[in-house]
């Protein structure tokens, strides 16, 4: 779709090239656009809202949040404060324990996409994962008061990140440090 029209890649009509999709929103926009649907699903990219920066974007909403766990990390860094995962059982909050499970689903995801030829998987868990990071950073301070408790909270944003960069890697796209 292009301005809530469609546009149509088919045959005897108008069509638009793949390459003039990349031309227009990207490379890591149009794969992951691509990666969303199983591949005998009919599909529908909408070109406006993957150049859109905002939370409707899937795309821009899963590279921001890794941008965003950059950038804690590199402020903490710059503060002289690092990760601890022996304090990892700090940890109680729900939206921590529910960032926990999530990152922890990674490999599982891996393996049902691979061994079912279903990388539209890989889009789901990564904006699945997004969406955790999200919750948790709007509910807890990462950087705080309590030293020990911050080490985790480090420690936890670091495995977030890893796994959010190991999942947009694996679909073939960037990891910004910065956006």
């Amino acid at each position: 779709e292009r301005d809530g029209k469609p546009v149509r890649m088919g045959k005897r009509s108008e069509f638009v090239t793949l390459t003039e999709v990349v031309e227009e929103i990207g490379a890591d926009a149009t794969r992951f656009m691509l990666l969303t649907r199983s591949a005998d699903s009919q599909m529908t990219l909408d070109l406006g809202l993957a150049v859109k920066q905002s939370s409707d974007n899937p795309v821009y909403y899963v590279q921001y949040g890794h941008a965003r766990i950059a950038s804690i990390l590199r402020r903490a860094a710059e503060q002289g404060l690092s990760p601890d995962a022996d304090k990892l059982s700090l940890l109680t909050h729900p939206t921590e324990l529910a960032l926990i499970r999530q990152i922890l689903r990674l490999e599982e995801v891996v393996e049902h996409a691979a061994n079912n030829l279903a990388p539209h998987h890989l889009t789901y868990y990564a904006q699945d994962l997004a969406t955790a990071f999200h919750s948790f950073y709007h509910a807890c301070l990462v950087v705080g008061e309590d030293a020990a408790l911050s080490a985790a909270r480090l420690s936890l944003v670091k495995a977030a990140k890893i796994a959010l960069a190991n999942t947009l890697r694996l679909m073939g796209m960037s990891a910004p440090e910065k956006m």
